[in-house]
């Protein structure tokens, strides 16, 4: 017997993609000169791609637990990967799971997507990224992350073979799921570090033109996306692509590192300041897609969007209320996205200064309205930093701050964002 939702009509399996680690123009549908997508170019052009979609924070676990709960990290309090640890303390330390424990406990305080969709009768499935504890506390009803500490469990765990050792967890799942709708949260590794593409793949963008650094980042983005193609080629084979909805995000963006950037003095990571952990394009812009035949329209919008979109997008689609605290729209209804306004966002630090404060780890605020972005920095953790402004239009490398010739604009702008989230 198939189930139907409020709206009184069928209700759809859920497919939510979830890239990590890769940037907004890294797909052949965004215009990539080399990078070959086929798989979400085709995804692309079967519904709903907003090309100009955001994370509000550009870290993958705040920025994960904020696709599932569809609350900002302030909110959440999930704010960075890890909760500060002293010098000489280690991550087994008891003192440091115990307070590792209190902020995987913050999942279990707030609505999540698995633990809403249950109430319609949808079975959920974890795999890929996963940073907060056993997949049950998430509200899943099966998964592969255990979380336990003791036994490697940190951002993913057993998760973490999805997609790099293939999709047969994914496949088995849906055989089990019978008549009863699915939601499943495909979050591989994938382009993430290690850069360790197949070898057939690796060849192909091997180049005089380019360092093999960039090879083996392009060859993991093709491979991410042969998965893809993967799990829709899958969902047709059973008859389930007309009646499930597809979505797709990245956690946040990438810019690959190679021998040749000048970096600043001590910075030892596989990518460059202004992608991934910063409040610059490079960091936040993801392209958001939205897919399922014969309700979502076949279009482009280039109207800014935000992950915070993806939790009450889903949720109505079904026939469910979003949560009050939600500031996110449908992004299926076109009304509610032509009147957004803007979108909103913070950058915080790596480690958690202080787990109960989510100002303690604040660097920057951000808005985008428009064409125009403001950044502020959080001066009593980022000195001497000024605040930014551009047209991501006309300047999406963000080299021309307007800040000082558009007085106006910047504060407008700011007393937007302090009235989003005050800050002193």
């Amino acid at each position: 017997m198939l189930m139907t939702s409020s709206l009184g009509t069928e209700l759809p399996n859920i497919l939510l993609i979830i890239s990590d680690d890769q940037a907004w123009s890294d797909y052949g549908f965004m215009g990539h000169p080399e990078i070959q997508t086929p798989n979400l170019d085709r995804l692309a052009s079967e519904g709903l791609l907003f090309r100009y979609g955001y994370v509000p924070t550009s870290l993958c676990r705040p920025s994960l637990a904020t696709i599932i709960t569809g609350l900002q990290p302030h909110q959440h309090q999930i704010t960075g990967n890890d909760p500060v640890r002293p010098a000489g303390v280690t991550r087994q330390d008891p003192d440091y799971q115990q307070l590792n424990e209190q902020l995987i406990n913050r999942i279990e305080q707030v609505p999540t997507l698995p633990r809403l969709l249950a109430q319609a009768g949808y079975l959920s499935f974890q795999n890929g990224k996963w940073w907060e504890g056993h997949f049950r506390r998430g509200g899943f009803t099966h998964g592969m992350t255990h979380g336990n500490p003791e036994r490697g469990g940190r951002h993913g765990d057993e998760g973490l073979k999805i997609g790099r050792e293939g999709l047969k967890p994914i496949f088995d799942f849906i055989e089990q799921t019978g008549d009863k709708p699915f939601f499943i949260w495909y979050a591989p590794f994938l382009p993430h570090t290690p850069h360790t593409p197949p070898d057939r793949l690796l060849e192909k963008y091997l180049s005089t033109d380019h360092p093999v650094e960039l090879s083996r980042y392009y060859a993991m983005c093709e491979w991410f996306d042969e998965t893809v193609g993967e799990l829709l080629e899958y969902l047709d084979e059973k008859g389930l692509g007309t009646n499930t909805l597809v979505l797709f995000v990245t956690d946040n963006g990438w810019i690959q590192r190679t021998p040749s950037d000048i970096l600043p003095s001590g910075w030892n990571f596989g990518f460059t300041p202004r992608s991934k952990r910063s409040p610059n394009e490079g960091g936040i812009r993801t392209p958001i897609i939205v897919r399922r035949p014969g309700t979502a329209p076949v279009k482009q919008i280039d109207t800014p969007v935000s992950s915070i979109d993806i939790a009450p997008t889903i949720l109505e689609s079904v026939g469910l209320s979003r949560g009050p605290q939600m500031g996110g729209v449908n992004l299926l209804d076109p009304v509610e996205v032509a009147h957004r306004k803007q979108v909103f966002g913070a950058v915080f630090t790596h480690d958690i200064m202080d787990i109960s404060d989510p100002v303690a780890s604040l660097k920057h605020r951000w808005i985008i309205q428009g064409r125009w972005k403001l950044i502020v920095p959080h001066s009593v953790n980022i000195r001497d930093a000024e605040i930014q402004l551009y047209d991501i239009v006309s300047d999406p490398g963000e080299t021309n701050n307007d800040a000082t010739e558009r007085p106006g604009r910047v504060r407008e702008l700011y007393d937007l964002i302090q009235q989003w989230w005050m800050v002193e």
